[in-house]
Protein backbone atom coordinates (compact mmCIF):
# COMPACT_ATOMS: atom_id res chain seq x y z
CA UNK A 1 0.00 0.00 0.00
CA UNK A 2 1.32 3.43 -0.89
CA UNK A 3 1.70 6.01 1.88
CA UNK A 4 -0.89 8.76 2.13
CA UNK A 5 0.68 12.20 1.73
CA UNK A 6 -0.79 15.13 3.67
CA UNK A 7 0.00 18.86 3.71
CA UNK A 8 2.99 19.78 5.86
CA UNK A 9 0.91 22.21 7.96
CA UNK A 10 -1.33 19.33 9.03
CA UNK A 11 1.74 17.40 10.15
CA UNK A 12 2.99 20.43 12.05
CA UNK A 13 -0.27 20.86 13.96
CA UNK A 14 -0.46 17.13 14.62
CA UNK A 15 3.07 17.08 16.03
CA UNK A 16 2.38 20.01 18.31
CA UNK A 17 -0.44 17.89 19.68
CA UNK A 18 1.84 14.88 19.99
CA UNK A 19 4.57 16.79 21.78
CA UNK A 20 2.01 18.32 24.10
CA UNK A 21 0.56 14.92 24.84
CA UNK A 22 3.93 13.28 25.56
CA UNK A 23 5.78 16.05 27.33
CA UNK A 24 3.05 18.02 29.13
CA UNK A 25 0.23 15.50 29.56
CA UNK A 26 -2.30 17.97 28.14
CA UNK A 27 -5.78 16.54 28.40
CA UNK A 28 -7.09 18.70 25.55
CA UNK A 29 -5.42 16.51 22.92
CA UNK A 30 -6.13 12.80 23.16
CA UNK A 31 -5.64 11.63 19.60
CA UNK A 32 -6.53 7.96 19.03
CA UNK A 33 -3.13 7.05 17.58
CA UNK A 34 -4.26 3.80 16.00
CA UNK A 35 -6.75 5.72 13.83
CA UNK A 36 -4.15 7.98 12.20
CA UNK A 37 -3.19 7.49 8.57
CA UNK A 38 0.18 6.15 7.52
CA UNK A 39 2.08 8.96 5.92
CA UNK A 40 4.93 7.34 4.05
CA UNK A 41 8.48 6.05 4.06
CA UNK A 42 11.86 7.24 5.34
CA UNK A 43 15.19 6.41 3.69
CA UNK A 44 18.58 6.72 5.41
CA UNK A 45 22.05 6.42 3.91
CA UNK A 46 24.37 3.88 5.49
CA UNK A 47 28.11 3.97 6.03
CA UNK A 48 30.36 1.02 6.78
CA UNK A 49 31.41 -2.36 5.43
CA UNK A 50 31.98 -5.96 6.47
CA UNK A 51 35.75 -5.61 6.29
CA UNK A 52 37.66 -3.88 7.76
CA UNK A 53 35.05 -1.89 9.75
CA UNK A 54 32.78 -4.81 10.57
CA UNK A 55 29.53 -2.85 10.87
CA UNK A 56 27.07 -0.57 9.06
CA UNK A 57 25.86 2.63 10.71
CA UNK A 58 23.28 5.34 10.14
CA UNK A 59 23.22 8.99 11.20
CA UNK A 60 20.17 10.02 13.23
CA UNK A 61 19.47 13.46 14.67
CA UNK A 62 18.24 13.29 18.25
CA UNK A 63 17.24 15.89 20.83
CA UNK A 64 16.13 19.50 20.97
CA UNK A 65 17.98 21.08 19.27
CA UNK A 66 18.82 17.98 17.19
CA UNK A 67 22.37 16.62 17.25
CA UNK A 68 23.78 13.91 14.97
CA UNK A 69 24.67 10.46 16.29
CA UNK A 70 26.13 7.43 14.51
CA UNK A 71 24.19 4.25 15.31
CA UNK A 72 25.07 0.63 14.51
CA UNK A 73 22.11 -0.87 12.58
CA UNK A 74 20.86 -3.96 14.43
CA UNK A 75 17.79 -6.00 13.47
CA UNK A 76 18.76 -8.48 16.19
CA UNK A 77 17.68 -6.26 19.11
CA UNK A 78 14.79 -3.95 19.99
CA UNK A 79 15.98 -1.10 22.14
CA UNK A 80 17.87 1.83 20.61
CA UNK A 81 20.43 3.45 22.92
CA UNK A 82 23.00 6.22 22.92
CA UNK A 83 26.02 6.63 25.15
CA UNK A 84 24.98 9.09 27.83
CA UNK A 85 26.54 12.15 29.46
CA UNK A 86 25.86 11.32 33.12
CA UNK A 87 28.36 11.82 35.98
CA UNK A 88 30.38 8.64 36.44
CA UNK A 89 29.38 7.21 33.04
CA UNK A 90 31.59 4.44 31.67
CA UNK A 91 31.53 5.10 27.94
CA UNK A 92 33.51 3.83 24.97
CA UNK A 93 35.34 5.97 22.41
CA UNK A 94 32.73 7.42 20.03
CA UNK A 95 32.41 9.89 17.14
CA UNK A 96 30.34 12.42 19.09
CA UNK A 97 29.96 13.75 22.60
CA UNK A 98 27.55 11.52 24.58
CA UNK A 99 23.86 12.39 24.64
CA UNK A 100 22.94 14.68 27.55
CA UNK A 101 19.51 14.01 29.09
CA UNK A 102 17.32 16.91 30.16
CA UNK A 103 15.00 15.63 32.88
CA UNK A 104 13.28 13.51 30.23
CA UNK A 105 13.57 10.18 32.02
CA UNK A 106 10.90 7.54 31.49
CA UNK A 107 9.11 6.19 34.57
CA UNK A 108 8.36 2.57 35.40
CA UNK A 109 4.65 3.09 34.79
CA UNK A 110 5.34 3.87 31.13
CA UNK A 111 4.04 1.23 28.69
CA UNK A 112 7.41 0.85 26.98
CA UNK A 113 9.15 0.30 30.31
CA UNK A 114 6.55 -2.34 31.10
CA UNK A 115 7.31 -4.05 27.78
CA UNK A 116 10.91 -4.47 28.94
CA UNK A 117 10.41 -5.32 32.63
CA UNK A 118 6.82 -6.48 32.91
CA UNK A 119 3.88 -4.58 34.37
CA UNK A 120 4.97 -4.81 38.01
CA UNK A 121 8.74 -5.26 38.28
CA UNK A 122 9.89 -6.18 41.79
CA UNK A 123 11.74 -3.57 43.79
CA UNK A 124 10.40 -0.58 41.86
CA UNK A 125 7.60 1.95 42.30
CA UNK A 126 5.66 3.32 39.32
CA UNK A 127 7.43 6.69 39.58
CA UNK A 128 10.98 5.28 39.62
CA UNK A 129 13.17 5.91 36.59
CA UNK A 130 13.07 2.99 34.18
CA UNK A 131 16.43 1.29 33.87
CA UNK A 132 17.55 -1.22 31.25
CA UNK A 133 20.34 -3.70 30.72
CA UNK A 134 21.14 -5.38 27.40
CA UNK A 135 23.67 -8.09 26.67
CA UNK A 136 24.23 -9.04 23.05
CA UNK A 137 25.22 -12.37 21.54
CA UNK A 138 28.88 -11.31 21.46
CA UNK A 139 28.65 -10.43 25.18
CA UNK A 140 28.90 -6.68 24.64
CA UNK A 141 26.46 -4.91 26.95
CA UNK A 142 24.87 -1.58 27.82
CA UNK A 143 23.36 -0.45 31.13
CA UNK A 144 21.37 2.74 31.51
CA UNK A 145 18.00 4.43 31.89
CA UNK A 146 15.19 5.09 29.42
CA UNK A 147 14.56 8.62 28.18
CA UNK A 148 12.14 10.18 25.70
CA UNK A 149 13.28 12.78 23.19
CA UNK A 150 12.67 13.98 19.64
CA UNK A 151 14.07 12.12 16.64
CA UNK A 152 14.27 14.39 13.60
CA UNK A 153 13.49 12.32 10.50
CA UNK A 154 12.32 13.05 6.98
CA UNK A 155 9.84 11.39 4.65
CA UNK A 156 10.67 10.68 1.02
CA UNK A 157 8.43 13.63 0.03
CA UNK A 158 10.74 15.98 1.97
CA UNK A 159 8.51 16.56 4.99
CA UNK A 160 10.45 16.63 8.28
CA UNK A 161 8.97 15.44 11.57
CA UNK A 162 10.37 15.00 15.06
CA UNK A 163 8.36 12.39 16.99
CA UNK A 164 9.18 11.89 20.69
CA UNK A 165 10.58 8.37 21.01
CA UNK A 166 11.83 6.28 23.92
CA UNK A 167 15.42 5.06 23.84
CA UNK A 168 18.20 4.09 26.20
CA UNK A 169 20.61 6.53 27.78
CA UNK A 170 23.57 4.21 28.35
CA UNK A 171 26.03 5.03 31.13
CA UNK A 172 27.92 1.73 31.40
CA UNK A 173 29.07 -0.01 28.22
CA UNK A 174 31.13 -3.21 28.37
CA UNK A 175 33.05 -4.93 25.56
CA UNK A 176 34.77 -8.30 26.09
CA UNK A 177 38.50 -8.53 25.38
CA UNK A 178 38.23 -10.38 22.11
CA UNK A 179 41.05 -8.62 20.32
CA UNK A 180 38.57 -6.90 17.99
CA UNK A 181 37.81 -3.20 18.67
CA UNK A 182 34.13 -2.31 19.25
CA UNK A 183 32.22 -0.42 16.54
CA UNK A 184 33.19 3.25 16.53
CA UNK A 185 29.61 4.45 16.98
CA UNK A 186 27.53 6.44 19.45
CA UNK A 187 25.13 3.59 20.14
CA UNK A 188 22.85 0.93 18.67
CA UNK A 189 19.75 1.33 16.50
CA UNK A 190 17.51 -1.57 17.55
CA UNK A 191 15.14 -2.57 14.74
CA UNK A 192 13.50 -5.67 16.18
CA UNK A 193 9.75 -6.11 16.55
CA UNK A 194 9.47 -5.46 20.30
CA UNK A 195 7.44 -2.52 21.62
CA UNK A 196 10.61 -0.66 22.63
CA UNK A 197 11.88 -0.58 19.03
CA UNK A 198 11.66 2.91 17.49
CA UNK A 199 10.16 1.21 14.44
CA UNK A 200 7.32 -0.16 16.58
CA UNK A 201 6.92 3.19 18.33
CA UNK A 202 6.57 5.15 15.09
CA UNK A 203 4.24 2.52 13.70
CA UNK A 204 1.99 2.73 16.79
CA UNK A 205 1.87 6.52 16.33
CA UNK A 206 0.60 6.02 12.79
CA UNK A 207 3.69 7.48 11.15
CA UNK A 208 4.87 4.47 9.12
CA UNK A 209 3.95 0.92 8.36
CA UNK A 210 5.79 -1.53 10.60
CA UNK A 211 8.22 -2.47 7.86
CA UNK A 212 12.00 -2.02 7.84
CA UNK A 213 14.53 -2.94 5.20
CA UNK A 214 18.17 -2.56 4.33
CA UNK A 215 20.47 -2.87 1.35
CA UNK A 216 24.11 -3.38 2.35
CA UNK A 217 26.57 -2.74 -0.44
CA UNK A 218 29.53 -5.06 -0.87
CA UNK A 219 31.47 -1.95 -1.86
CA UNK A 220 30.56 -0.24 1.40
CA UNK A 221 27.57 1.91 2.33
CA UNK A 222 24.00 1.27 1.23
CA UNK A 223 20.65 2.36 2.61
CA UNK A 224 18.06 1.66 5.30
CA UNK A 225 14.35 2.38 5.11
CA UNK A 226 11.26 2.52 7.35
CA UNK A 227 7.82 1.99 5.78
CA UNK A 228 6.64 0.05 2.74
CA UNK A 229 6.43 2.54 -0.13
CA UNK A 230 9.65 1.38 -1.79
CA UNK A 231 9.04 -2.35 -1.45
CA UNK A 232 8.99 -3.74 -5.02
CA UNK A 233 5.70 -5.26 -6.13
CA UNK A 234 7.48 -8.21 -7.72
CA UNK A 235 10.78 -10.04 -7.75
CA UNK A 236 10.98 -10.54 -3.97
CA UNK A 237 11.32 -13.98 -2.39
CA UNK A 238 9.07 -13.94 0.68
CA UNK A 239 9.25 -16.35 3.60
CA UNK A 240 7.16 -16.30 6.80
CA UNK A 241 8.76 -15.25 10.06
CA UNK A 242 8.89 -18.30 12.32
CA UNK A 243 8.80 -17.10 15.87
CA UNK A 244 8.15 -18.84 19.17
CA UNK A 245 6.03 -16.90 21.66
CA UNK A 246 9.09 -15.96 23.74
CA UNK A 247 11.27 -14.94 20.78
CA UNK A 248 11.58 -11.57 19.10
CA UNK A 249 14.28 -12.41 16.56
CA UNK A 250 13.73 -12.33 12.81
CA UNK A 251 13.80 -16.08 12.36
CA UNK A 252 13.20 -17.89 9.08
CA UNK A 253 12.84 -21.22 10.80
CA UNK A 254 14.64 -24.47 9.96
CA UNK A 255 16.71 -24.84 6.80
CA UNK A 256 18.80 -27.47 5.06
CA UNK A 257 22.22 -26.40 3.79
CA UNK A 258 23.25 -27.30 0.25
CA UNK A 259 26.79 -27.10 -1.14
CA UNK A 260 26.97 -26.50 -4.88
CA UNK A 261 23.35 -27.62 -5.07
CA UNK A 262 24.00 -30.92 -3.29
CA UNK A 263 22.80 -32.08 0.11
CA UNK A 264 25.37 -31.76 2.90
CA UNK A 265 23.63 -33.63 5.69
CA UNK A 266 23.05 -30.31 7.50
CA UNK A 267 19.31 -30.44 8.03
CA UNK A 268 16.71 -28.38 9.86
CA UNK A 269 18.96 -25.79 11.50
CA UNK A 270 17.00 -22.70 12.66
CA UNK A 271 18.11 -19.54 10.85
CA UNK A 272 18.04 -15.98 12.26
CA UNK A 273 18.78 -12.82 10.25
CA UNK A 274 20.80 -10.26 12.23
CA UNK A 275 22.21 -7.07 10.69
CA UNK A 276 24.03 -6.35 13.94
CA UNK A 277 26.32 -9.33 13.33
CA UNK A 278 29.22 -8.91 10.91
CA UNK A 279 29.78 -12.54 9.93
CA UNK A 280 27.59 -15.63 9.62
CA UNK A 281 27.62 -18.22 12.42
CA UNK A 282 26.59 -21.87 12.36
CA UNK A 283 26.37 -24.31 15.22
CA UNK A 284 29.50 -26.37 15.78
CA UNK A 285 28.37 -29.52 13.98
CA UNK A 286 27.07 -27.67 10.91
CA UNK A 287 30.19 -25.48 10.78
CA UNK A 288 32.59 -28.44 10.86
CA UNK A 289 30.63 -30.27 8.17
CA UNK A 290 30.60 -27.22 5.93
CA UNK A 291 34.27 -26.40 6.48
CA UNK A 292 35.22 -29.97 5.59
CA UNK A 293 33.27 -29.76 2.32
CA UNK A 294 34.81 -26.41 1.41
CA UNK A 295 38.35 -27.69 2.04
CA UNK A 296 37.76 -30.90 0.07
CA UNK A 297 36.70 -28.88 -2.96
CA UNK A 298 39.59 -26.41 -2.92
CA UNK A 299 42.23 -26.71 -5.62
CA UNK A 300 45.35 -26.98 -3.46
CA UNK A 301 47.47 -25.99 -6.43
CA UNK A 302 45.82 -22.60 -6.35
CA UNK A 303 45.09 -22.12 -2.64
CA UNK A 304 46.96 -23.13 0.51
CA UNK A 305 46.16 -22.61 4.19
CA UNK A 306 47.38 -19.26 5.49
CA UNK A 307 47.93 -20.52 9.03
CA UNK A 308 49.93 -17.44 9.99
CA UNK A 309 46.99 -15.15 9.09
CA UNK A 310 44.86 -14.49 12.18
CA UNK A 311 42.35 -12.17 10.51
CA UNK A 312 39.71 -14.91 10.86
CA UNK A 313 39.92 -18.55 12.00
CA UNK A 314 40.30 -19.90 8.44
CA UNK A 315 42.21 -18.11 5.64
CA UNK A 316 43.81 -19.17 2.36
CA UNK A 317 46.52 -17.61 0.23
CA UNK A 318 47.23 -17.84 -3.45
CA UNK A 319 50.54 -18.02 -5.27
CA UNK A 320 50.51 -14.24 -4.98
CA UNK A 321 48.20 -11.86 -3.05
CA UNK A 322 44.73 -11.53 -4.53
CA UNK A 323 43.88 -8.07 -5.82
CA UNK A 324 40.12 -8.51 -5.60
CA UNK A 325 37.66 -10.89 -3.95
CA UNK A 326 36.38 -11.90 -7.38
CA UNK A 327 39.82 -13.25 -8.24
CA UNK A 328 39.53 -15.70 -5.33
CA UNK A 329 35.84 -16.67 -5.42
CA UNK A 330 36.30 -18.63 -8.64
CA UNK A 331 37.85 -21.38 -6.49
CA UNK A 332 34.77 -21.75 -4.24
CA UNK A 333 31.27 -23.18 -4.63
CA UNK A 334 27.91 -21.53 -3.80
CA UNK A 335 25.88 -22.40 -0.73
CA UNK A 336 22.10 -22.55 -0.45
CA UNK A 337 19.77 -22.36 2.53
CA UNK A 338 16.62 -24.29 1.67
CA UNK A 339 13.84 -23.55 4.15
CA UNK A 340 11.86 -26.59 5.16
CA UNK A 341 8.69 -24.82 6.34
CA UNK A 342 8.30 -22.73 3.18
CA UNK A 343 7.94 -24.57 -0.12
CA UNK A 344 10.64 -23.82 -2.69
CA UNK A 345 12.04 -20.91 -0.68
CA UNK A 346 15.82 -20.64 -0.80
CA UNK A 347 18.47 -18.11 0.13
CA UNK A 348 21.41 -18.30 -2.23
CA UNK A 349 24.89 -17.56 -0.84
CA UNK A 350 27.41 -17.08 -3.62
CA UNK A 351 31.08 -17.20 -2.50
CA UNK A 352 31.10 -13.39 -2.15
CA UNK A 353 28.43 -13.88 0.53
CA UNK A 354 30.70 -15.92 2.80
CA UNK A 355 34.28 -14.81 2.00
CA UNK A 356 36.33 -11.67 2.64
CA UNK A 357 39.54 -10.40 1.09
CA UNK A 358 41.79 -9.02 3.82
CA UNK A 359 44.59 -6.44 3.74
CA UNK A 360 47.19 -9.20 3.23
CA UNK A 361 45.61 -10.27 -0.06
CA UNK A 362 44.38 -13.52 1.47
CA UNK A 363 40.82 -14.82 1.31
CA UNK A 364 39.13 -15.77 4.61
CA UNK A 365 36.01 -17.71 5.50
CA UNK A 366 33.32 -15.39 6.86
CA UNK A 367 31.34 -18.28 8.33
CA UNK A 368 32.36 -18.94 11.93
CA UNK A 369 31.83 -21.60 14.57
CA UNK A 370 29.23 -20.15 16.93
CA UNK A 371 30.37 -22.31 19.83
CA UNK A 372 34.01 -21.21 19.50
CA UNK A 373 32.90 -17.58 19.12
CA UNK A 374 31.00 -17.79 22.40
CA UNK A 375 27.47 -17.40 21.04
CA UNK A 376 26.42 -21.03 21.45
CA UNK A 377 24.46 -23.10 18.95
CA UNK A 378 22.52 -20.29 17.26
CA UNK A 379 22.73 -19.94 13.49
CA UNK A 380 22.99 -16.27 12.54
CA UNK A 381 23.02 -14.87 9.03
CA UNK A 382 25.10 -11.72 9.37
CA UNK A 383 25.95 -8.77 7.15
CA UNK A 384 28.41 -10.69 4.98
CA UNK A 385 25.63 -12.98 3.72
CA UNK A 386 23.17 -10.13 3.09
CA UNK A 387 25.45 -8.00 0.91
CA UNK A 388 23.99 -6.66 -2.33
CA UNK A 389 20.52 -7.85 -1.39
CA UNK A 390 17.41 -5.85 -0.59
CA UNK A 391 16.23 -7.43 2.68
CA UNK A 392 12.75 -6.53 3.97
CA UNK A 393 11.34 -7.29 7.42
CA UNK A 394 7.55 -6.90 7.23
CA UNK A 395 6.26 -7.06 10.80
CA UNK A 396 2.66 -6.50 9.74
CA UNK A 397 2.49 -9.46 7.41
CA UNK A 398 5.02 -11.40 9.51
CA UNK A 399 7.28 -12.18 6.59
CA UNK A 400 10.82 -11.50 5.40
CA UNK A 401 11.73 -10.89 1.79
CA UNK A 402 14.93 -10.59 -0.19
CA UNK A 403 16.16 -10.02 -3.73
CA UNK A 404 19.45 -9.16 -5.45
CA UNK A 405 19.91 -5.39 -5.66
CA UNK A 406 22.36 -2.64 -6.51
CA UNK A 407 22.73 -1.17 -3.04
CA UNK A 408 24.85 1.71 -4.34
CA UNK A 409 21.72 3.31 -5.85
CA UNK A 410 18.94 4.76 -3.73
CA UNK A 411 15.54 3.16 -4.43
CA UNK A 412 12.79 4.80 -6.41
CA UNK A 413 9.19 5.13 -5.29
CA UNK A 414 8.23 3.76 -8.69
CA UNK A 415 9.67 0.29 -8.00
Amino acid sequence: MKGKWVPSWVLSVWYIMLLCRYFHNCSAFTLPMKEQSYFGTMIFLLDGNVYPKGYYQVVLNVGQPPKPYFLDVDTGSDLTWLQCDIPGAKNLPAPHHPYKPNKNFVKHNDAICASIHGANPPGHTPTDQCDYEIEYADHCSSLGVLVRDAFQVKYTNGTSIAPPLVFGCGYDQEVPRSGHPPPYTDGILGLGNGKSSILSQMSSMGLIRNVVGHCLSGQGGGFLFFGNDIVPSSGIVWSPIVRASSEKEYSLGPADVLFDGQATGIKGIPIILDSGTTFTYFNSKAYKTLLSLIKKNIDTKQLTDAVEDKSLPVCWKGSKPFKSLKDATMYFKPLTLSFTKAKNIQLQLIPEAYLILNDKGNVCLGILNGLEAGIGDVNLIGDISMLDKLVIYDNEKQQIGWAPANCNNLPSLSW
